[in-house]
């Protein structure tokens, strides 16, 4: 087990280059809670330096994104701390400053190969089948020389010197012992000309400055490891403990999630933005629950845990190296049980936007004594809007009247039912009781099950097959408006 330094201080360090994927936001969460089990700091970096690639959307997507997830950060960006600016481009005179200190201390170099030189090298290599790689050329020009020509003003890229022969071994917490051959590894553009730095560059020095203990991030950056560690040898600095967490693959285990948003052959959409998971109705506590499990566990049968427990009882150790896929099915599953948990008010209050924005006039006043009789039906939370539309229009949208019609019925038989409901409603006490004893026993006297005889009436009340149980959604809606509609359905049938 990796002994934990203290204090515990952990970065997210997004691009805003798009929208917030569940990738980042699962790596946002892993860090998240491995700073709060550590009584530690969780800090939000921005890393804009490719500004080639630069979205302003992205960083609204960002942070409104970790903030509906309740992933707040204690220092950072738009928060602020003592080792700021959180913003790289900010940052832009510390990187020039460890820039010459790199190259004074003979651990990089200055590169002046045009661009068109580079790609007569790579299209020479690719005759050759060498491997594809800058060839060192400016590597051993002579300082003096090399600093007369920047001077004259000839652009340049700064480049690490890597080194030639030898190997490099770290350990990762979640990966083990990995080794790397330095002969694999280029020699990386560490400041661009235009003065800007790389990523890898200024990762490495913000991450020093910053003080930061532990480095979770996603698999794919592990190849990059080798290059960070010579920065921080070049440098006579520690490094973080490393730990990359594994990918996330698509519903079929057979490839990495999709990095944009695609639908099913059923045409349901499948998200991978976390603000689509917000639109659709998943409550903060499922999919940040979803996200803990995608990789790490707790035991092999413990899934539902409340934020509270999964700070408790997170771990780098319990973090899996194998890649784990995701599941809808079982985030929907998730969703459901946490909104079963909810109390009707607290539900209730969660729905009310939902329902505004697809255009139901729904308040808190008005829909809370509609929510029990929906909560154990949803699975999201816009499938309200399916469940009590009905419950607030005036007038119902025309229907197919076939649907009033059960299967083997005939018209005049479902005439008969509606004319019958019609008059039990006109004088039968409306609390569910009596309604449901006298229905019943309507139904028996024309000699046919409670499911027929309900159908007819909860299409002509509901304007639809499926909706809450039938006696409480009469009650709800009210005598006046569901003989108006009873009469309307008759008519239809006419």
């Amino acid at each position: 087990m990796t002994t934990t330094p203290h204090p515990v201080r952990v970065r997210y360090a997004p691009s805003p280059t798009g929208d917030f994927h569940v990738g980042g936001a699962r790596t946002a969460l892993f860090n998240y809670l491995f700073a709060r089990h550590h009584g530690g700091q969780f800090i939000l970096r921005i890393e804009d330096t490719d500004q080639s690639r630069y979205n302003p959307e992205a960083m609204g997507w960002l942070v409104n994104g970790l903030r509906y997830l309740g992933l707040q950060w204690d220092e950072g960006y738009e928060v602020g701390g003592d080792y700021g600016p959180y913003v790289q481009t900010e940052r832009l005179d510390i990187y020039q400053k460890y820039c010459q200190e790199i190259i004074g201390r003979g651990h990089a170099y200055t590169c002046f190969c045009s661009s068109e030189r580079l790609e007569a090298v790579r299209e020479e290599q690719a005759k050759n089948k060498l491997t594809q790689g800058y060839d060192r050329h400016c590597r051993h020009l002579n300082p003096a020389e090399s600093a007369q020509r920047a001077a004259a003003g000839e652009p340049y890229v700064v480049r690490a010197k890597i080194p030639l022969e030898g190997e490099i071994t770290f350990h990762d917490v979640i990966k083990g012992e990995i080794t790397y051959q330095w002969v694999a590894i280029q020699d990386a553009v560490l400041m661009k000309s235009d003065g800007i730095p790389t990523y890898h560059f200024a990762n490495v020095v913000d991450d020093h400055l910053m003080k930061i203990s532990h480095i979770m991030r996603g698999d794919e950056w592990i190849n990059s490891v080798p290059l960070h560690l010579f920065l921080y040898q070049a440098f006579d600095w520690q490094p973080p403990i490393m730990a990359h967490l594994p990918l996330i693959l698509n519903p079929t285990g057979k490839g990495k999630m999709s990095k944009r948003e695609d639908r099913a052959p059923d045409g349901k959409l499948m998200p991978v933005f976390v603000r689509t998971f917000q639109e659709m109705g998943y409550l903060t506590e499922a999919i940040t629950n979803y996200l803990a499990l995608l990789g790490w566990s707790y035991d092999d049968k413990t899934e539902i845990m409340s934020r509270e427990e999964l700070i408790e009882r997170f771990s780098l150790e319990r973090v899996k190296p194998s890649a784990a896929a995701w599941n809808y099915d079982k985030l929907d599953h998730f969703n459901g049980d946490y909104i079963r948990r909810l109390s009707v008010e607290d539900l209730t209050q969660r729905l009310v936007p939902f329902l505004n924005k697809a255009g139901v006039p729904a308040t808190y006043e008005t829909l809370l004594p509609i929510t029990p009789l929906v909560q154990e039906r949803m699975k999201t939370l816009t499938e309200a809007t399916d469940f009590v539309d009905f419950f607030f229009m005036a007038e119902l949208p025309d229907y197919d009247h076939s649907l009033l019609i059960p299967k083997k019925m005939e018209v005049a038989t479902v005439r008969q039912i509606l004319t019958q409901a019609q008059q039990i409603l006109a004088t039968t006490d409306f609390e569910p009781t009596a309604l449901d004893t006298a229905l019943r026993a309507a139904a028996e006297s024309l000699s046919l099950k409670p499911g027929p005889m309900f159908q007819p009436i909860r299409v002509a009340v509901c304007g639809k097959m499926v909706a809450p149980p039938l006696f409480e959604t009469l009650i709800i809606i009210g005598r006046e408006t569901v003989m108006k509609r009873l009469g309307q359905a008759i008519a239809k049938l006419n």
